[in-house]
């Protein structure tokens, strides 16, 4: 898909399309995230409280498809969704139902991945899963083999999880000593959240925590690191940097239509009902393969076992500068 010129297009005439949202529009689309709302804090309620009833896998492929689903309600409301309220936003995210991600420290993450001119720029995007050749260069044998290994699909959903909350420990640490605090207080509310979770799994259904992270926690967070697997590519800029996955819609509905990564980049304040409708509206040319992928299945058949790409960024100029090239 040739999204520079789907993305200049867009600029250019950001009216003449008749998929665009108005007043009406715009309020069913929210109205659908509050479904989601629902359908998400409602599935999770139910499933832990008749957990002891169900066979272990049934539960988990329902707790994962929760669990990742509601992280999908997360980045909708990181972007204004289903209110303009911030407040109502982040109440509605406050359950921390994967208990490893303080909500504050990602809508900050988020927000400055969006706001990056590099994308996948190891030094500038904060979600960057690239390094620095310099950093590369410094990696044991065994951290590189992990790398190599965690880029492909069977390495990010076996792995990706572990070393994900192993980074974030680390990067919190590390913020710690060396005075900074600005995420304390997001780390307080998320000890908060991550309580009340742990009281109604634990306490009132009566799960074991390590079940709950074995049936829930760690494989929704998998089923979220198999839609960003690839939804980034180096490039220059956001335009050749971004990829379209034309998922299903199991899928399309789990991820919330982020899976047409692309597009949400060019157009990151649409809901996710409006930003698929726009894109089967206006799917654009196909282009090369390295900008689109027709589904998870295409994903998992070419980098099951195989690494995507290298670990190290290869765009990324060795030197004073330390900017992509």
């Amino acid at each position: 898909m040739d999204i520079s010129r789907d993305a200049a297009a867009s600029a250019a005439a950001p009216d003449a399309s008749d998929w665009m949202p108005h007043g009406r529009q715009w309020r069913r689309a929210e109205s659908a995230t509050w479904a989601v709302v629902v359908a998400v804090y409602g599935g999770w309620l139910a499933l832990t409280w008749w957990y002891h009833a169900l066979p272990w896998w049934l539960v988990l492929p329902l707790g994962a498809y929760l669990v990742a689903w509601h992280g999908s309600l997360l980045h909708e409301t990181v972007h204004a969704h289903p209110t303009r309220a911030r407040w109502v936003n982040e109440l509605l995210a406050f359950p921390s139902l994967w208990l490893w991600l303080p909500y504050g420290v990602y809508r900050e993450s988020h927000l400055a991945h969006h706001a990056c001119a590099r994308l996948t720029c190891p030094v500038e995007d904060p979600e960057s899963f690239y390094v620095t050749p310099e950093a590369w260069r410094a990696m044991g044998r065994v951290r590189r083999r992990l790398q190599v290994i965690r880029n492909t699909l069977l390495g990010r959903l076996v792995l990706g999880p572990a070393v994900a909350v192993a980074d974030l420990l680390v990067d919190a640490m590390r913020r710690l000593s060396r005075g900074d605090f600005a995420h304390l207080r997001h780390w307080l509310a998320h000890a908060v959240s991550a309580a009340l979770v742990v009281a109604w799994v634990v306490v009132v259904c009566g799960i074991p925590l390590w079940e709950y992270v074995a049936l829930f926690a760690y494989p929704g967070l998998a089923l979220t690191l198999l839609r960003s697997f690839t939804e980034h590519r180096p490039g220059r800029g956001q335009a050749d940097s971004t990829v379209i996955v034309d998922a299903g819609p199991v899928f399309s509905l789990l991820f919330l239509n982020n899976n047409l990564h692309a597009l949400h980049h060019q157009r990151p304040e649409l809901p996710w009902r409006l930003l698929g409708r726009r894109y089967h509206a206006e799917p654009g040319p196909p282009g090369g393969r390295e900008f689109r992928f027709a589904g998870y299945r295409e994903i998992a058949r070419r980098f099951l076992s195989r690494p995507k790409d290298s670990p190290e960024h290869p765009g990324f100029a060795v030197g004073r500068a330390g900017r992509l090239t």
